[in-house]
């Protein structure tokens, strides 16, 4: 994987989260995340990690898979909110592999 390239779909999930962020079109979930704070889009974070966490343990695939699906979505969001984007993560785990 070269850092450019980022993470894929996640890459096309950020920019959405921004064009929503920034936007703020009614009804937009993503909308009202931001609109509450990194703080609260955290905690949210959060829940979705122990909600995956559960499902994993209990090993209901198609429950984990959603789970996981919602971590991921509430993990961009805050990245979003925080400045961080999906290609500096990739270029950590890059970083990483390296050793």
């Amino acid at each position: 994987m070269d850092c450019s390239e980022g993470l894929g779909f996640l890459d096309e999930l950020y920019n959405i989260v921004l064009q929503r962020i920034r936007e703020k079109p009614e009804g937009s979930y993503t909308a009202s995340l931001a609109e509450k704070g990194v703080g609260f889009a955290a905690r949210k974070l959060g829940e979705e990690a122990i909600e995956t966490i559960v499902e994993a343990l209990q090993g209901d695939r198609e429950a984990l898979v959603r789970e996981a699906a919602d971590l991921l979505y509430h993990l961009v969001v805050v990245l979003a909110l925080s400045g961080v984007s999906t290609r500096d993560v990739a270029k950590e785990l890059l970083r990483r592999r390296r050793r």
